[in-house]
């Protein structure tokens, strides 16, 4: 029984590594009206730190857009096992 128990709770652990998580949160928004453009850039980095000159700011999510007037700015992050992590700027305008 106590083996049984010992292989779950690895099992479990090694789902509970394995998996990745992603959260989107608001950033900003203006009085401009929301747009049909979105328009997103992205940086993805290793071990926190790693991230070789990537751009994922606002402004080049808007040029990537083609907005002139932003509505709202979001972030999306993402991480799979603390080694690989994803942050997405996501702009919406005119």
């Amino acid at each position: 029984m106590l083996r049984k128990i010992k292989a779950l709770a690895a099992i479990v652990a090694v789902v509970g590594f394995m998996s990745s998580c992603s959260l989107t949160m608001p950033v900003d928004a203006t009085s401009n009206p929301v747009g049909d453009k979105v328009g997103t850039a992205k940086a993805t980095g290793f071990l926190r730190v790693l991230f070789f000159n990537q751009d994922a700011s606002i402004q080049t999510a808007a040029k990537n857009g083609g907005i002139s007037k932003i509505s709202t700015v979001d972030i999306k992050q993402g991480d799979i096992l603390g080694i690989i992590q994803t942050y997405e700027t996501i702009v919406t305008g005119e």
